[in-house]
């Protein structure tokens, strides 16, 4: 289970670091080199998402979610220099229990 959560926020990284590419060269001007970075970073985020051990796409596009949501906030606090809200916090507490309920709960029935 670890190794999947490590997986997650490994494929999270690379989704960020993929739009936010994109980001840079739409939104904020930067150079276009940034595309290539974009592109290749999210050719690994699906790459590293497929080694995830649950038999189920959408299940594990479920857990993913919501460590993406986590990782775009710590995104937010080291690279975009913005602090969380309460409500950031909140949001992510919430779900950080989804996570743990949707991944825990179906590891149970896989071993079961």
């Amino acid at each position: 289970m670890i190794i999947e959560i490590i997986l997650f926020f490994i494929a999270a990284l690379f989704e960020i670091l993929g739009c936010y590419s994109f980001w840079m060269v739409f939104k904020l001007e930067r150079s276009y080199i940034w595309l290539f970075v974009g592109i290749i970073s999210l050719v690994i985020f699906a790459y590293t998402l497929t080694k995830v051990n649950l038999e189920f796409a959408g299940r594990a596009y479920a857990i993913y979610g919501g460590i993406y949501i986590i990782s775009s906030l710590v995104w937010l606090v080291f690279v975009e220099k913005q602090s969380f809200t309460k409500y950031d916090s909140i949001g992510s507490l919430i779900i950080f229990l989804g996570i743990c309920v949707i991944l825990l709960g179906n590891q149970k029935l896989l071993n079961t």
